[in-house]
C-alpha cells in the first residue's frame, strides 16, 4: 500500500528525470566534438562499466546524484553517433518527431500508470527475460545483420518493452513509495526507459522513411 509519506518524492523524481534528460542533451551536443577525437569507444566503455555498477548498487537502492548526470552526460554522447546517422539519411524532421512522439508516448503510460489503481510490479520478471532477448539479437545482429524488417520488428518489440518498463517503474513508485536516497535511481531507471524508447522509435521511423 502507498501512503503520502512514501510518494512524496515522486516529484523530486519526475524532476531529477528532466534534468537528466537535459544533461544527457548537453552530452549529444559535445559528441560532435568527441567522436572524431577517438574518445567514443573509451567512453562507451565507461558507460557500460557505470551501468553495471548502478545495476550493482540496485539492491543497496542507492546512487548519488553525482553518478547520475556523469552518467546521463556520458549517454548523451555516446547518443551522438546515432542521433547524427539519422539526421544525416533521414533528416532532422524525423528525429525531432521521434523525440515528439517518445514524448508523448512516455508522458501518457507514465499518466495512465500513476492514475491507475493496478499494480503493474508483477511485470519485472516479464520485462526483464525480453530485455535479455533484445540484448541476445542485437549482439547477433553484429555477426549476422537483421534485415531492414527484421530490424522492424526489433524496434517494434522495443517499443512494447520499454514502455512496459515505464508502466512498471512508475506503478512501483506510486505503490511501493520512494525514499530520499533512492530518487537518483529511481530518475536513472525512467531515464534509461525513455532513451531506449527514443532510440526504438527513431529506428521504426528512419526505417520507414528510407522506403519511402
Amino acid at each position: 500500500m502507498y501512503t503520502q509519506t512514501s510518494t512524496q518524492y515522486m516529484p523530486s523524481v519526475l524532476r531529477t528525470f528532466a534534468l537528466s534528460l537535459a544533461i544527457a542533451f548537453l552530452g549529444t551536443m559535445a559528441g560532435a566534438f568527441v567522436v572524431p577525437s577517438g574518445l567514443f569507444m573509451p567512453l562507451m566503455i565507461v558507460e557500460f562499466v557505470m551501468l553495471m555498477a548502478a545495476f550493482f548498487f540496485r539492491r543497496k537502492k542507492m546512487i548519488s546524484y553525482s553518478f547520475l548526470y556523469i552518467f546521463t552526460f556520458i549517454s548523451g554522447i555516446t547518443l551522438y553517433p546515432i542521433v547524427a546517422h539519422y539526421l544525416l539519411t533521414s533528416g532532422a524532421n524525423v528525429v525531432v518527431m521521434a523525440f515528439a512522439s517518445t514524448t508523448v508516448v512516455f508522458t501518457g503510460i507514465a499518466i495512465y500508470a500513476a492514475k491507475s489503481k493496478h499494480n503493474f510490479s508483477f511485470l519485472g520478471g516479464f520485462l526483464l527475460a525480453a530485455i535479455l532477448a533484445l540484448v541476445a539479437i542485437s549482439i547477433f545482429n553484429i555477426f549476422f545483420p537483421l534485415s531492414s524488417g527484421g530490424m522492424l520488428a526489433y524496434s517494434f518489440i522495443g517499443v512494447l518493452v520499454f514502455s512496459g518498463y515505464v508502466l512498471f517503474d512508475i506503478s512501483r513508485m506510486k505503490h511501493y513509495g520512494v525514499r530520499a536516497e533512492e530518487v537518483p535511481l529511481m530518475a536513472l531507471n525512467l531515464y534509461l526507459d525513455f532513451i531506449n524508447l527514443f532510440i526504438s522509435i527513431l529506428r521504426i521511423l528512419g526505417i520507414v522513411n528510407s522506403r519511402d
